[in-house]
């Protein structure tokens, strides 16, 4: 197979770029949802004090709030992509929808951990299919241009604004009662599922004709990113013998599975796609910006909360300026994008990600927030040129019977970078802040932050090989 294409060329503004009212409906109703994913995680960050107090859950047990959401989100990723393009993308949207709606308020009336537990498993999963559904919905709707690449900013950018907006949310509705923390998604995936079933058209070929399912690779594919999830998720709290066996197994996994899939009739992914170097670009630099990122604002939280003291509801708000992507990536990204092509437009996000970190660095006992000010801003405007971009990269060229496996594909390198930076950086943190002074955190967190500055420095230069191939042209 060739090289997929990337929509890189310059293309002057038209009315191309213009949707219709219908096609705003559906967009509407599917931000919706991506905003519905990102709110739901941010929301639960900040709760996790009051869920400990109110359900009596050990550290270990209140970590698994959040790490079994994470392993049934990253570890379904890529079935739920191949199951949306088998079975109908807007089918597994609805119905997956719909767990979520119900499992997120099963987790509000918890009254065990366990139970909670459990039902952020599944949400995670839930997630997993219908966030690929609802991607490859738009990348099948929309023609490759600057109409998708309009979608595709609005959606990206809407994520990124659920996730910042969450935070404050979060803190809101956690001084209440943790609860509401679990019936707000509930209620807003209500409303989506009722506005989804008469904006979101079914298109008469959404299904593939060939509706076989790889049973022993989905499950092959979906062990070995749980385990490898698992490992990274869990490194700081267990030997390290106990995690190099996980990692391990989920890497003798990974084997098996490209072994099952070579000998295939109807593979869960296709070998091929990989041998697309834009595609495997954008997954990997997307890997190292998520674990930039949530490695970055890991170290930031623990420094406003457990150095300055800072309340859960002021440290949202003080990070609240990163979600000027909201803003920026629906109105100046599509312009860059159409005027200097998404490789440099991807590579100057990725600097501006570095710069933002690098300017946290100075950070001290006494810095007042306008000083940390620069960083967040900086930070919304480089996940603004960063990740819609990045999105439409990874699935632009993509047959369009593949276009769920490519978003779960790229969202699976989202959330394992996601797991493997907030591991490195809890690593880093635990190995130099063993004397518990003060001095010692402001050391261990300055020190932390090479992490998320070495993972952008190294998303920056896989980037760059994408200049370097198209200038060749």
């Amino acid at each position: 197979m060739g090289e997929i294409p990337v929509t890189d060329t310059v293309q002057s503004p038209s009315s191309s770029l213009r949707l219709t009212p219908r096609s705003w409906g559906m967009l509407f109703v599917l931000c919706g949802a991506i905003f519905l994913e990102g709110i739901n995680v941010a929301m639960l960050n900040v709760a996790l004090p009051a869920i400990r107090s109110d359900l009596g859950l050990s550290t270990g047990e209140l970590q698994w709030v959040i790490s079994a959401y994470v392993l049934g989100y990253g570890g379904f990723m890529l079935v739920g992509g191949r199951a949306a393009d088998l079975f109908g993308r807007r089918r597994m949207f609805l119905i997956w929808l719909g767990v979520f709606l119900v499992v997120s308020a099963l987790g509000g009336f918890a009254t065990e951990g366990w139970m909670l537990i459990a039902a952020r498993f599944v949400a995670g999963v839930a997630s997993a299919v219908m966030t690929p559904a609802g991607l490859s919905i738009i990348t099948t709707s929309f023609p490759e241009g600057p109409q998708r690449n309009q979608a595709l900013l609005v959606y990206s950018g809407t994520a990124a604004g659920g996730f910042s907006l969450g935070l404050v949310l979060g803190g809101l509705l956690a001084v209440v009662d943790w609860r509401l923390v679990l019936f707000a998604p509930a209620v807003l995936a209500l409303v989506i599922l009722v506005l989804a079933v008469p904006l979101i058209p079914a298109a008469p070929a959404e299904r593939s004709s060939d509706r076989r399912v790889d049973v022993l690779g989905a499950v092959t594919i979906t062990a070995a990113i749980m385990l490898l999830v698992l490992g990274v998720e869990r490194a700081a709290h267990a030997s390290a013998a106990w995690t190099v066996g996980t990692l391990a197994a989920g890497v003798v996994l990974i084997v098996l599975f490209v072994v099952i899939e070579r000998r295939s009739a109807a593979p869960l992914l296709r070998l091929g796609m990989l041998r697309s170097a834009p595609l495997v670009r954008a997954n990997l630099a997307g890997l190292l910006f998520a674990g930039a990122f949530f490695s970055f604002q890991f170290i930031a939280v623990l420094y406003l909360q457990e150095l300055r003291g800072w309340s859960s509801l002021e440290t949202s708000l003080a990070m609240l300026a990163i979600g000027a992507d909201a803003i920026l990536a629906p109105t100046l990204t599509p312009r860059l994008v159409n005027r200097f092509g998404n490789a440099k437009v991807i590579v100057v996000g990725l600097v501006l990600a570095l710069l933002s970190y690098v300017l946290f660095l100075p950070i001290g006992l006494d810095t007042v927030y306008l000083a940390m000010f620069p960083t967040m801003i900086v930070l919304g405007l480089a996940f603004a040129l960063a990740y819609g971009p990045l999105t439409i990269v990874a699935t632009d060229g993509v047959d369009e019977s593949e276009q769920g496996v490519a978003g779960g594909l790229l969202y699976t390198s989202f959330q394992f970078g996601a797991a493997l930076g907030l591991a490195a950086s809890t690593a880093v943190i635990v190995a130099t802040t063993a004397g518990g002074t003060t001095a010692d955190l402001l050391g261990g967190y300055r020190a932390a932050l090479a992490v998320p500055i070495a993972a952008a420095v190294l998303a920056a230069v896989v980037s760059a090989f994408g200049l370097r191939k198209r200038a060749a042209r």
